[in-house]
């Protein structure tokens, strides 16, 4: 009996690092340092995967079936045959547009409650 998958609405909200993976894979395969590196890059260094949080949170990401391994390979010259590259799959995807969904929600009523042009947040760095 083939084992069907949740709503992906019943899996939010995501912790950070989920999304933060999710969304590092929503454009390309990446291998885990390379998860690490886009993750820190796009936070500018605030949000830093280490190899124990990553290599774990993958590991359960892949039995929930929103990533998998990938068979496809780079250019071997350019690559190091060790390296594992992980992508999203389709349930994966959803999950990953229901948590920007919800994100977009929560932005939405924040911005109804002009939470976000009082004068004490325009102070605050990016």
């Amino acid at each position: 009996m083939k084992k069907t998958k949740p709503d992906p609405e019943s899996l939010l909200p995501l912790p950070s690092s989920v999304f933060h993976i999710l969304l590092s894979l929503s454009d390309q395969e990446r291998h885990g340092y390379g998860i690490m590196k886009e993750v820190a890059t796009r936070t500018d260094g605030k949000v830093r995967l280490g190899p124990g949080i990553l290599y774990g949170k993958i590991k359960h990401l892949i039995e929930g079936g929103l990533i998998e391994k990938s068979d496809e390979r780079p250019d071997p010259r350019m690559d190091d045959e060790r390296r594992v590259y992980y992508r999203l799959t389709d349930f994966g995807e959803r999950v990953a547009i229901a948590e920007t969904k919800r994100f977009s929600q929560l932005i939405g009523m924040a911005r109804a409650k002009r939470l976000l042009s009082r004068s004490k947040f325009k102070a605050c760095p990016r």
